[in-house]
């Protein structure tokens, strides 16, 4: 068992493993809560709770899987450069949306920890929970933050954006492709964006611009905040 953690072999295959039963069950029964990032995390989870290995050793297992996140979420570029033209007519709006998406997930966020009474350590780790983990895990280690609990964060965030997002945009009849991408974009970044690309192509491409704009936007204005708590 060792040594199959020492070469990186068993994480790896627990891990691709457990997101193609998600993406099983998601076919199967076709509901939201059937996540395929939801199960496999639960699957991954349980398998080392009960095989007891360690958390040190799947992470190292799978560091080159995680280091190709980083070019995957570049690849986000490619449907924003399709949707060049109807990006450049809307940005003004798309970006005035990010903006407010941003700010207030900030600030509410901010205010909830300092209502709670939430310590120095937990609040500057939840902070970056509406961005990709790409800003908000760097952003956390910065300013003295648990890079764990800002991973859950993100990944809670954005699992959420991706089961319900749609859900919400037909209970607020959110229908316009444009609107429906700064929403993902700016909500559940990456993840949700994924869903967002199943909508259309715009909004997609919408989504994508708006995880970056949101990212930039939260590094920006997370050293102010990380000085108020």
């Amino acid at each position: 068992m060792t040594e199959l953690l020492s070469i990186g072999i068993l994480p790896v295959v627990l891990t691709l493993f457990a997101y193609q039963m998600g993406v099983l069950c998601q076919k199967k029964f076709k509901l939201p809560i059937f996540n395929p990032i939801l199960i496999g995390m639960i699957i991954v989870i349980v398998t080392l709770k009960v095989t007891g290995l360690g958390t040190g050793e799947y992470q190292q297992g799978v560091k080159l899987m995680s280091w190709l996140m980083t070019p995957a979420t570049v690849c986000l570029a490619i449907p924003m450069y399709e949707q060049f033209q109807a990006l450049k007519q809307n940005l003004k709006a798309i970006v005035v949306g990010v903006a407010a998406g941003a700010v207030s997930c900030l600030t509410v966020l901010l205010v909830t920890c300092l209502v709670l009474h939430f310590d120095r350590n937990l609040t500057i780790s939840l902070l970056p929970k509406g961005i990709t983990a790409a800003i908000g895990v760097s952003l956390t280690e910065l300013f003295g933050g648990t890079p764990s609990i800002t991973t859950l964060g993100i990944s809670v965030t954005g699992i959420g954006g991706n089961m319900f997002g749609v859900a919400f945009c037909k209970l607020f009849k959110i229908t316009d492709p444009i609107a429906q991408g700064v929403a993902f974009g700016t909500g559940s970044h990456v993840i949700g964006t994924a869903k967002a690309n199943e909508l259309s192509p715009l909004t997609g491409a919408v989504s994508s611009l708006s995880l970056v704009v949101a990212g930039l936007l939260t590094a920006l204005l997370f050293p102010l905040l990380a000085g108020m708590v």
